[in-house]
């Protein structure tokens, strides 16, 4: 036999083996490095998705104070012509601004009797007998959400029971001798 006759005889087999084995290898690799890859890009539009989210979330947290702000201005009462005719700007401005922010799915959260811990921020206990304990009494600031979740929790003044005096006994502080 010579060398440039193919190899026809036993060694043939071991050689077919091991190029199928070598193939399987290189086509499991191929399927593995596809899956990194998809994964890869995943993870990546993942990440993408929440810096745009964080960036949004932040401007739109700032646009909420400019909206806080007409709110004051509406607040405040207004006797003369043109003070009216300012404020009557200020609110067809603070009106855009809310639709803007409907448009981009900013929503206020609705104003409720109960506290909800995920949707109001308690920066007061008031004393109240009108209310029951634990109750919304006043909102200070409007919440607001976004997509669905909490941008901006709303301020509010919470109800709890009367005293008879603001310190009763069991809570008054020791006497000292």
């Amino acid at each position: 036999m010579s060398e440039a006759e193919p190899n026809t005889g036993t060694d043939a087999i071991p050689e077919a083996e091991r190029l199928r084995s070598e193939r399987d290898d290189l086509l499991a690799q191929l399927a593995r490095a596809r899956a990194d890859y998809q994964n890869l890009r995943k993870r990546t539009q993942v990440d993408i998705d929440n810096s745009v989210r964080r960036s949004l979330e932040g401007l739109l947290q700032g646009l909420l104070v400019l909206l806080d702000h007409l709110d004051f201005a509406l607040a405040s009462k207004v006797e003369s012509e043109d003070g009216k005719a300012l404020a009557k700007g200020v609110e067809l401005t603070r009106l855009s601004f809310e639709q803007v922010l409907a448009q981009e799915n900013v929503q206020p959260i609705a104003e409720t009797r109960a506290f909800d811990p995920r949707l109001h921020e308690a920066v007061a206990m008031v004393p109240s007998a009108s209310h029951a304990a634990g109750e919304v009494v006043a909102t200070l600031r409007r919440g607001w959400t976004w997509r669905g979740q909490v941008l901006r929790a709303a301020q509010v003044q919470v109800a709890r029971a009367p005293a008879a005096s603001e310190t009763s006994p069991a809570e008054a502080p020791p006497k000292a001798d």
